[in-house]
């Protein structure tokens, strides 16, 4: 015999339902097969001297009262969605109710309604709104937890639709709620070199309206410098919303176009293309790190096709960034490092598309019209492009595209084969271009891509392409900027423009045998037909650890925009932890040589504080050389703290040459029907926890992230179209709040604001009870004890004993019942000591006699609250 108890049983019904379980003597079968089954237990095991107790409302365990719930709802052990249900009295039962199904419902859960048996049919056709279960599919069951309020409903699989893992249904998916949303990210650096002081300035926005399916995004930032002054720059400005019969997402305004085949522009216009996010998680694609070196407190800053579009604050040493907003499928990304003593640099990291290859059957397209939108050239033609895959078979992926333009127009075809030896791709560009005041060019483009896991030697070869131009090709960005200058009298001629001849771009990652570690290469070499010499660009590194002690190697080529000349640098890091505990320290130090005779050693110590490590810092040391000059030493720290609505960091150091200050400020606000709530990070897709009276509890989704005074929170970075779950732990909540409800799941569209209502209890003062009668002797074990107004306190567990929660005032009545018979009743008249204003809500501990209550008093009052 197996038998279940709910794990959220409060604790006035664990105390007694366990024990009372392991006294179990007998069993007597249900009727249905999915309802609870009927059990015995045997009460000599519960006396109390010569009072029996009445165990018959145990004998169907967690029962359910019919009624409509609002449930999570799993199939097969996965969660498919919170849903409405209906629990009817199965027969002559009217102990525990069992679930309805209808068509609706079955088609909910994914049953294949054509597998179905003629009877089943026929009843479904007959119109019923409550069949059970069993009646409809063998072998499925349908299992209610009335404490965790969830349905669990397991069907062969015979029975079910296909569906690819991960599916969740587009009715699940929740478009949220109508609220205003803004991201912020605020920098301020200066820096004092050489007598000379530098202060800039930047602020990154990410703003929007949510009404329905619409989304309202606008994305720019404010930057201001010594040299350039201040500037708003508008990057993105959209209307958009899913499309969910075609797995698309619809974008009217600015936007960028695919660039899996053609470069990614940016355009003004309308833009439909296949958003695979809609599609299951196991059939979905891609997204770049940026990793680089910093030497000291530094300023890093990311464009794309001349838009900024991030900036942060780094301190010294290897920096990861890994947060980018999706811009578009391609277009190289520029990362600007700007040293404490003025120096930059510059590097680029390739951002390509890998072999466009899609799974049999899956087609993807996108369409878009607009005018053409780049801050850096004053032309914009009208631009019409269209691109298209499909996946013939597991082996074949052919695709193509179509790109039209004023004066300009490009024609792509190519394949896809996935092989033993690897996913290859080819594809080749026609592209016609009329010149203004130059002659028009015809030219092509070929395009060989490679990828492949060698599983032999667990070596990742991520993207290795090779891109042949002939001398008369022009993609489109290169015809309009050439255009450009021309029609504003700029000296540039078709012979001056530095046309591509052969670009070459390799990534590969390699795993070690289990203790050697870990490494990782990428670098891109392109020339061109207008000049000699190539452009070589390279990142290579290897780490691994021994016992506490992790150590890594790295090499780079990045060209020195202020020295106008290509760098070569090895640095090597040693890393380790002081100390022990919860805060521990960790200690690294970084030795650094450049190709330009710079050198440098730096040793480090960070570490984190509060009860979340919310609070974290780290302070360091550099010496660093240069050929031919003087050495100096470099001393500075940094702080970063998370509270429950922003994050604020700063940086400081000094040497003998500059000095450097650095702050920062980021997070975002949501304004909707409940209220306005503030947030450290505010993700593309996110939820609003609403959870009154559980002020301070942790939200275990992100770190440091609490319930704010207001009973509110804002779980960021939810994965659209997918199952999310968000959880709070009550865990030092004040004991008078009960939560109904620790765990929501929810399927947000993307861009989603949806709101997750955690209902709880404030129920009032919990008192620790010892019950005895008036001859001194404890309640029997198992007596129910009842409120005034008949509602349910608890069970009295063993030496009369009794949490009781829940309790109004200060001064009451409890009446106590363990049998049918008069004689075995009493009640309870308490009196709690007065509240000290201020105190935190906590349990109080009294003893308390229970007077006998006479029968003509006492009986029909408690039976019936027993019934109850």
């Amino acid at each position: 015999m197996q038998i279940r108890v709910s794990p959220r049983l409060s604790l006035r019904q664990g105390s007694i339902s366990l024990l009372i379980l392991l006294c179990v003597s007998g069993l007597v079968a249900a009727e249905p097969a999915n309802t609870a089954k009927e059990v015995q237990f045997s009460d000599d095991f519960l006396r109390a001297g010569k009072q029996a107790i009445d165990t018959r409302r145990f004998s169907k365990g967690n029962v359910a009262p019919p009624g409509q719930y609002r449930v999570d709802l799993y199939v097969n052990k996965s969660w498919l969605a919170k849903t409405d249900i209906t629990l009817r009295a199965v027969g002559e039962d009217k102990g525990d109710a069992q679930p309805c199904f209808d068509r609706d419902l079955l088609e909910r859960i994914h049953v294949d309604l054509g597998k179905l048996s003629p009877q089943a049919s026929a009843l479904l056709a007959q119109g019923s709104t409550c069949a059970w279960l069993p009646m409809l599919i063998p072998d499925a069951t349908a299992v209610f937890d009335f404490g965790e309020q969830r349905l669990d409903i397991s069907v062969p699989q015979i029975a079910m639709s296909r569906s690819a893992r991960g599916y969740v249904d587009p009715q699940f998916w929740d478009e949220g709620v109508t609220a205003a949303r803004l991201g912020y990210n605020a920098n301020l650096y200066r820096s004092d070199s050489a007598g000379t002081s530098s202060t800039q300035s930047y602020v990154g926005l990410n703003s929007g309206v949510n009404m329905g399916a619409w989304r309202l995004r606008h994305d720019g930032n404010y930057s201001q410098s010594p040299y350039l002054g201040g500037k708003y720059q508008s990057i993105q400005t959209n209307l958009q919303r899913s499309v969910a019969p075609l797995d698309s997402q619809l974008v009217i305004g600015q936007a960028y176009t695919d660039g899996s085949m053609f470069e990614s522009v940016g355009l003004r216009g309308v833009q439909l293309a296949t958003d695979d996010r809609m599609r299951p998680d196991s059939q979905r694609g891609y997204a770049p790190i940026i990793h680089g070196i910093a030497r000291s407190n530094a300023v890093v800053q990311i464009r794309q096709n001349g838009n900024l579009i991030y900036e942060t604050n780094v301190a010294p040493g290897a920096f990861e960034i890994n947060d980018l907003y999706p811009t578009g499928y391609g277009g190289d990304l520029e990362v600007v490092v700007t040293e404490a003593d003025g120096s930059v640099h510059l590097s680029k990291v390739p951002y390509a598309a890998p072999v466009n290859s899609v799974r049999e059957g899956v087609t993807r397209y996108s369409l878009s019209s607009g005018k053409y939108d780049n801050p850096g050239v004053d032309e914009s033609p009208w631009l019409v492009q269209g691109t298209l895959q499909h996946g013939f078979t597991n082996m074949l992926t052919g695709y193509g595209g179509v790109r039209v333009a004023d004066g300009y127009s490009a024609t792509l075809g190519g394949m896809a084969l996935n092989t033993r030896l690897g996913a290859f791709g080819v594809d080749i560009t026609h592209a016609v271009a009329q010149l203004y005041n130059q002659p028009g060019q015809t030219g092509q483009s070929v395009r060989l891509s490679y990828s492949k896991l060698l599983a032999p030697t667990n070596t990742n070869i991520a993207v290795a392409a090779y891109r042949y131009s002939s001398s008369g090709y022009l993609d489109f960005q290169d015809a309009v900027m050439l255009n450009d200058a021309q029609r504003k009298g700029t000296p540039q001629t078709w012979d001056s423009l530095m046309r591509r001849r052969g670009q070459m771009q390799v990534t590969v990652n390699q795993s070690l045998p289990e203790g050697y570690g870990n490494f990782y290469a990428s670098g891109s070499s392109q020339d061109y037909w207008d000049r000699s010499g190539r452009d070589v660009q390279y990142q290579f590194g290897y780490n691994n650890n021994y016992k506490q002690v992790s150590y890594s190697v790295s090499a780079s080529r990045q060209l020195d925009i202020t020295q106008d000349r290509w760098d070569n640098t090895l640095m090597l890091t040693i890393g380790f932890t002081l100390g022990s505990g919860g805060h521990p320290l960790y200690s690294t130090t970084t030795v650094q040589k450049s190709s330009s005779g710079h050198s440098s050693l730096q040793e480090g110590v960070s570490g984190t504080l509060g009860k979340d490590n919310n609070f974290s810092y780290g302070m360091n040391a550099s010496r660093s050389d240069n050929q031919g000059a003087s050495g100096s030493t470099n001393m500075g720290g940094n702080a970063s703290y998370i509270s429950s609505m922003a994050r604020v960091s700063g940086s400081v150091s000094h040497s003998s040459g500059y000095s450097q200050m650095g702050a920062s400020l980021s997070g975002g606000v949501v304004a909707y029907d409940g209220g306005v709530v503030f947030t450290p990070s505010l993700g593309e897709t996110s939820a609003i926890v609403e959870a009154d009276d559980a002020v301070g509890a942790r939200i275990t989704n992100a770190s440091g992230l609490r319930v704010d005074p207001w009973g509110h929170a804002v779980v960021s970075g939810l994965t659209p179209y997918a199952r999310n779950q968000v959880e709070i732990d009550p865990k030092g909540l004040p004991v008078n709040v009960e939560m109904k409800s620790t765990m929501e799941q929810v399927a947000p569209t993307a861009g989603a604001v949806v709101k997750l209502k955690f209902e709880t209890v404030n129920s009032g003062r919990a008192v620790f009870l010892r019950l005895t009668t008036a001859q001194g002797q404890s309640l029997p074990f198992g007596a129910q004890v009842f409120a005034a107004d008949g509602s349910t306190i608890g069970t009295v567990a063993q030496g009369g004993r009794l949490i009781a929660r829940g309790l109004k005032t200060d001064s009451g009545v409890l009446n106590v019942k363990w049998s049918d018979a008069s004689p075995h009743a009493c009640r309870v008249d308490y009196q709690l000591p007065a509240r000290v204003k201020g105190d935190e809500p906590s349990t109080v501990a009294i003893s308390a006699v229970c007077q006998p209550i006479a029968a003509d008093s006492g009986t029909a009052t408690l039976a019936s609250q027993s019934n109850e």
